[in-house]
């Protein structure tokens, strides 16, 4: 086959992620796959299959066979990304452990996924082995990847999925991916924005840019100037602190076409902030562990939605809510989110019981995070079942408060936790971030700030003023510390 120049997204029918590859090479064979800004290496479609040809050979030396599960514990790199896509071209099941984890949440992902190998060291995929000839072998209905939850509730849970899954990602994906995107990724390489989305960086010849390890704001700036970034995609909190540069005002950008917002709701007031002082459009996604694709705003929605609302269900998706009795709510009232789309995982690995209590017959996902619907349809947050807590006996839901408190012109961020008190039992306490050179607002201004903008039982009852917030691996906020510190 002539390879096709790389103008489009790759062209033909897939049954697995090993085909996909196969194909990718020949039509994007020099374009560019992978930027690794830490050492500058860099990887094309064509290396990147020849590496994993070679990496295949040498697992399958020492034994490993399709429906192997292979636990990849490297950083982010061009490395965890050879080993992945080894471990898929052999047939066997990749999972990845993020380097940052504790003994205790390592423990509990090996004893869930049993591997029959732990690749820890960049070594173990050199060596002796020669080239992978093997013909392909599977099918879409077989596992291809398992992706852990982040433990913020007990401990990881092992989402799988299959390569249909993996597939339904480009049908999702919407206008955050177009053919030959060059994209930054500053999340762990075993989260599911790199796991899941396999698929459609191959489909589409997306070059993924690595950030340094360990992220700062400055070198992620500096990789979307030097590299000319396309789409910028990151963490509430990362765009947080790259705003606060004083260099972003005046750094050219004008290579991005548009910014995502992910893996973890985003305050109305950043997202105001993204637009204004990165001058494009900026979509929001809401997205879990077990189903990378749910909701998400359009580039031009008006700000109304932008700022207050995760969107409407992606492509193929239903989204709708569920009460304490297992039915539906009211329109405009809140419930839990229950999702039913093609990239809604298929189970907890070797967990028939977790399952059941999430998934349904149908297949359809009940999460734990709480919204409701606005008149349009677009799905607005409330906060995690296991956040919410009660004062007085009234339900207060801690990411309303979070919302209304970030507005304030003096804070950056904002966290809320429930802390029993033996009078009412539950209270609010507010932890917050300030911008830097605020005035520091006293206690009762923001508890007046959100009480004219909500429920006055929502305001928090304690506010303390901290440095930053405490966040998880997965770079979100780690409300059993705060909880924990009340």
């Amino acid at each position: 086959m002539t390879p096709a120049s790389p103008t489009t997204a790759v062209t033909g029918a897939f049954d697995t992620f090993a085909e996909l590859m196969e194909t990718s090479a020949e039509q994007l064979h020099d374009h560019e796959a992978y930027v690794e800004v830490d050492t500058g290496r860099r990887l094309t479609f064509g290396q990147w299959h020849r590496a994993a040809d070679a990496a295949a050979a040498r697992l399958a030396a020492d034994g490993l066979r399709p429906g192997d599960v292979v636990a990849i514990a490297l950083p982010p790199s061009i490395d965890y990304a050879v080993a992945c896509a080894a471990t898929l071209r052999l047939g066997a099941v990749a999972t990845g452990i993020n380097t940052r984890l504790g003994r205790r949440e390592t423990a509990a992902i090996v004893a869930g996924c049993r591997p029959r190998l732990v690749i820890d060291d960049a070594s173990m995929l050199q060596g002796p082995g020669g080239r992978w000839r093997s013909p392909v072998t599977g099918g879409p209905d077989d596992p291809a990847v398992i992706i852990w939850t982040s433990g913020t509730t007990g401990l990881p849970k092992g989402a799988w999925f299959d390569h249909r899954n993996l597939a339904a990602a480009v049908r999702t994906a919407g206008p955050m991916t177009q053919p030959l995107d060059r994209r930054i990724s500053g999340v762990p390489m075993a989260h599911a924005g790199y796991m899941a989305k396999l698929w459609e960086q191959c489909a589409m010849g997306v070059t993924l840019v690595l950030t340094p390890n360990p992220w700062t704001a400055a070198s992620m700036l500096g990789v979307l100037v030097a590299e000319q970034v396309t789409v910028g995609a990151g963490v509430p909190t990362q765009w947080a602190k790259l705003l606060e540069l004083p260099q972003t005002a005046t750094a050219d950008l004008t290579s991005l076409r548009m910014c995502l917002a992910a893996t973890a709701p985003a305050p109305p007031e950043l997202v105001a902030r993204m637009r204004t002082l990165l001058d494009c459009p900026v979509v929001v996604r809401y997205a879990m562990t077990e189903s990378p694709s749910i909701t998400g705003t359009s580039p031009d929605d008006p700000p109304e939605v932008q700022y207050r609302t995760v969107g409407k269900p992606q492509a193929e998706t239903t989204v709708d809510l569920v009460g304490a009795d297992g039915g539906g709510v009211p329109p405009g009232e809140v419930g839990r989110v229950r999702v039913e789309g093609p990239c809604v995982m298929r189970g907890y690995w070797h967990d028939v019981a977790a399952t059941r209590e999430v998934l349904d017959a149908r297949g359809r996902l009940l999460s734990s995070d709480l919204g409701r619907l606005d008149g349009d349809g677009n799905l607005v947050l409330v906060g995690r079942a296991s956040d919410m807590y009660i004062r007085g006996g009234y339900n207060v839901y801690p990411l309303e408060v979070e919302n209304v408190l970030t507005e304030h012109p003096s804070i950056a961020s904002a966290a809320v936790v429930g802390a029993e008190r033996s009078v009412i039992g539950e209270i609010g306490v507010a932890f917050v971030v300030l911008v830097p050179g605020a005035p520091i607002p006293s206690p009762g201004s923001l508890r007046t700030w959100v009480a004219d903008r909500l429920a006055d039982y929502k305001a928090p009852d304690e506010v303390r003023v901290v440095d930053t917030l405490p966040l998880t691996a997965m770079g979100k906020v780690d409300k059993g510390a705060l909880a924990a510190a009340c």
